[in-house]
């Protein structure tokens, strides 16, 4: 039996980490939940946790609910908390915010399912730095790096020439012409994959493929310019390797999270401990599904006239520094912009492509990240205000 501590416990990934551990039968130590009291209550009912967190404003309304249930459960507001929990903690909290209990629980040499790419994105050398020191190790759960590290078990990283991730191309791969008219409720319909809708919104406008083109770079330790980008709308191969020989390994599976999500909680405690080092891990037993693979499975390269985020993205892994960290910053405030009707879906690259041409070079340490993540979000912030159509439709009055 595998104990599992799981950071963003009611988030999608984070719920099929659940179904898997029903599944498994592993033991669930601890969740970090933040908002979500009524999925929470659930989770600690089924697999009585020894530790739960959520955010700090619903900390006593949490104890009140979780008091009558008859369980042991200590309720906390720190996430970093959770992370001192299991033998394999999944990482699922997206964005900035999973940030400082990544670093926690690498801090205590635990083996890391990491789902948070930003965390990769944002501060990769700081993280190999923890690993060497206090000997953790990472399996990434995302599809597309699950499937590049499956397809190099037993390979050397010397004989690699490219990585390729897929991507289905979203829900605007051939339409509208005019992407000016796209709604959150038109980006949030993904025609394949089931995600939360930060996740949905860039996979949209591909920003998602651009942070996990960084996060590849930065766990196998490729160049940039060898990591590349393919659009699969069947979302059936996941990832390819092109070796220097001319041959190909391709990952096929079906497009669900809970195979990536088993295979990260199972490979963990044999996984990568340094860039580039792919140790060969036992294949989990994990239960037999089938799929039809019968039809085309098309590769195209992707517009990056239509989708300028991932070129972005790219950008940003050539700078450097803290240039990534901007990147996804602006990012997280543009979505977020989006989905509250202040700025208009073109408006999204726009603004991270101008927070992007304004990073100041730095280099990266755990202040830095957080003085140009505070800079970048008050830049965007600032932009939102300075085109926002309130305030161009004064200037016409005026």
């Amino acid at each position: 039996m595998k104990t599992i501590s799981i950071l963003g416990s009611t988030g999608s990934i984070g719920t099929q980490a659940l179904e898997v551990a029903r599944v498994r039968g592993y033991r669930v130590e601890a969740l970090a939940a933040g908002n979500n009291l009524d999925v929470l209550e659930g989770q600690v009912r089924e697999f009585q946790p020894s530790l739960v967190s959520v955010n700090e404003n619903l900390l006593e309304a949490a104890r009140a609910s979780l008091s009558g249930s008859g369980l042991n459960t200590k309720v906390v507001a720190d996430p970093c908390e959770v992370a001192q929990y299991g033998e394999v903690v999944v990482g699922a909290i997206p964005g900035l915010a999973g940030l400082a209990s990544t670093r926690a629980a690498l801090e205590r040499g635990a083996a890391l399912a990491l789902a948070n790419k930003e965390s990769m994105v944002m501060a990769a050398s700081l993280i190999w730095e923890l690993v060497a020191q206090f000997g953790g190790r990472i399996s990434p759960v995302d599809s597309e790096h699950s499937a590049l590290y499956q397809c190099l078990v037993g390979e050397s990283l010397n004989d690699v020439y490219e990585l390729i991730v897929t991507a289905s191309g979203g829900p605007f791969r051939k339409g509208p012409a005019d992407l000016s008219t796209v709604t959150p409720s038109l980006a949030l319909n993904h025609p394949t994959w089931n995600m939360g809708a930060k996740v949905t919104i860039d996979s949209s406008t591909l920003m998602n493929k651009g942070l996990e083109v960084l996060e590849a770079h930065y766990l196998y330790g490729l160049p940039l310019e060898r990591v590349k980008v393919l659009i699969h709308p069947r979302s059936v191969i996941h990832a390819l390797v092109r070796f220097k020989d001319g041959n190909i390994k391709a990952h096929l599976g079906q497009p669900t999270m809970q195979m990536p999500i088993q295979y990260g909680i199972e490979a963990a405690p044999s996984s990568m401990r340094l860039p580039g080092d792919v140790r060969g891990a036992a294949r989990p037993e994990l239960p037999f599904t089938n799929f039809d693979l019968a039809g085309t499975l098309e590769l195209t390269h992707p517009d990056l006239n239509r989708f300028p985020c991932l070129e972005l993205a790219y950008e940003a892994g050539r700078r450097g520094g803290v240039a990534p960290c901007a990147l996804n910053a602006a990012d997280e405030i543009a979505v977020e912009a989006f989905l509250n009707g202040q700025i208009g879906y073109l408006d999204i690259p726009r603004m991270v492509q101008y927070v992007l041409e304004r990073c100041p070079t730095l280099p990266l340490s755990w202040d830095s990240i957080g003085e140009t993540d505070a800079w970048a979000r008050e830049l965007a912030r600032e932009w939102i205000v300075q085109s926002s159509p309130a305030r161009e439709n004064k200037e016409r009055i005026l």
